[in-house]
């Protein structure tokens, strides 16, 4: 991608020997444009392809695509003070199972979102999860915030507190 040069014949300016060129001082951005165009098609193929680390042949089933799910997620969190809320709402822990008995026979998914202060005894937040699987909830999914500890050798995980 040099640059090229334009020929000038005679007139005015500056007076320079016949069959002389000057250096064009434009840069051509085609190229540049068509590079670029390859590059992107290349890493749209290629990326789909990175995305599982690990070759298997899935078998082939007749079983369908799993369908979305256009409910609202259901969220139960677990305050500091010991507190139950379901979605915004406070509720007694005596109430839990029945309340939450009643909203499984209206969702169709039994997905539940379950979100515990830190501060919690792991033992409160088994038992609410052990209230939400006798409803009728089996699939309860902890929610974390990022950033935590990392248990590679390189970080040293903050002892809890007490």
């Amino acid at each position: 991608m040099g640059a090229s040069t334009i020929q000038r014949s005679g007139g005015g300016g500056r007076r320079r020997r016949r069959g002389r060129s000057a250096a064009m001082s434009e840069i051509n951005v085609t190229p540049f444009v068509d590079v670029m165009l390859v590059l992107l098609i290349i890493f749209m193929v290629a990326a789909p392809l990175l995305s599982s680390g690990v070759p298997v042949e899935l078998p082939e089933t007749a079983a369908g695509a799993l369908p979305q799910d256009d409910e609202r997620p259901l969220t139960l969190s677990l305050t500091a003070e010991g507190e139950i809320v379901l979605q915004e709402t406070p509720i007694a822990p005596e109430e839990l199972i029945p309340r939450m008995r009643a909203i499984s026979a209206q969702r169709t998914s039994n997905a539940v979102f379950l979100r515990a202060d830190g501060g919690i005894p792991y033992s409160r937040v088994a038992q609410v999860m052990g209230a939400l699987n006798n409803a009728g909830f089996n699939q309860i999914n902890l929610v974390t915030s990022t950033g935590g500890p990392e248990y590679d050798g390189a970080a040293t995980p903050a002892a809890p507190a007490e």
